[in-house]
C-alpha cells in the first residue's frame, strides 16, 4: 500500500527524475536493514556493487553533468512523499524473506493485493469526499482504460510475482540492486520509442550499473578443501 500510494502522491508535485534518484537509494537502505536487523554479512562485493550502480543512476539522471545540482534546489512535499516511497520499498524487500516459501507467488500477490485494496478504501473515500465534485468522464476514456489495463497487468501483478520469486531465490541484498535497471531501461525505451538520441552518458551509466549488478551478483569462490577426509573404520 505505502510504496505505490506515496509514490503516486509524490509524483503529483515532484518530477520522475527526482523520484528515480530517491529510488536509487533503496539498495543501500536494504543493505543497512539486512545488516542491522537480520545480521547479514555485508561483503565487499555488495558495497562496491551498490556504490557503482548508484553512481551510474546519478550519472544517468544528471545526464553526465554531475556538478549540476539545480535538480535539488526546489525540494517540496512531493519529494518527501517520494523519499517515503523509496524507504517503504526497501523495507518491503528486506522483510520479504519472512514469507513462507511454500506459498505460491500468485496466491501471495493476490492476497496482498486484496488486503491492500481493502486498506485503500478509507483513503479513496477521503479523497472523494474532500473534492466538491468528481468528474467521472475521464475514467471512461479509451486511453485511460488502456493505461489502467497496463498498470493492472504489469506493475501491479507480474512485476510483484517476478520480483517476489527473484528475492526469494537470491535474497534482497543481491536482488535490490536490479532496481537500478528501472531508470536505465527508461532511457533505453526513450531511445527506441521516443526518438531520444543516444548520448555518451547513456553508455557510461549502463556500464556502471551493469558492473555494479555484476559485483552484487557474483559470489566468492570457496577455497578448495586441501585436508583429506578422516578415514572410517
Amino acid at each position: 500500500v505505502f510504496f505505490p500510494l506515496t509514490l503516486y502522491i509524490g509524483l503529483q508535485t515532484t518530477t520522475s527524475l527526482n523520484a528515480a534518484i530517491y529510488m536509487s537509494a533503496t539498495p543501500g537502505i536494504v543493505l543497512i536493514i539486512n545488516g542491522i536487523v537480520f545480521r547479514d554479512k555485508i561483503t565487499l562485493n555488495n558495497i562496491c556493487g551498490v556504490i557503482l550502480s548508484t553512481f551510474g543512476v546519478f550519472f544517468l539522471v544528471m545526464k553526465g553533468n554531475i556538478t549540476d545540482t539545480s535538480v535539488f534546489h526546489n525540494i517540496n512535499t512531493g519529494d518527501l512523499w517520494a523519499m517515503g516511497s523509496a524507504l517503504s520499498w526497501a523495507i518491503y524487500c528486506s522483510f520479504l524473506r519472512l514469507k513462507d516459501k511454500t506459498i505460491p507467488g500468485n496466491a501471495f500477490v493476490t492476497t496482498s493485493s486484496l488486503l491492500g485494496a481493502i486498506m485503500l478504501i478509507p483513503i479513496v473515500w477521503y479523497h472523494v469526499s474532500a473534492k466538491q465534485a468528481v468528474d467521472l468522464s475521464s475514467y471512461t476514456d479509451k486511453e485511460f482504460l488502456t493505461g489502467l489495463l497496463y498498470l493492472v497487468l504489469f506493475p501491479s501483478w507480474l512485476s510483484y510475482v517476478f520480483w517476489n520469486k527473484g528475492i526469494g531465490e537470491i535474497g534482497a541484498t543481491r536482488g535490490e540492486i536490479y532496481t537500478h535497471i528501472i531508470p536505465l531501461s527508461g532511457g533505453v525505451f526513450s531511445i527506441l520509442f521516443l526518438d531520444v538520441n543516444l548520448k555518451t552518458y547513456h553508455i557510461i551509466s549502463a556500464l556502471l550499473i551493469g558492473t555494479g549488478i555484476w559485483f552484487c551478483s557474483s559470489k566468492r569462490k570457496k577455497k578448495a578443501n586441501l585436508v583429506a577426509p578422516p578415514l572410517h573404520k
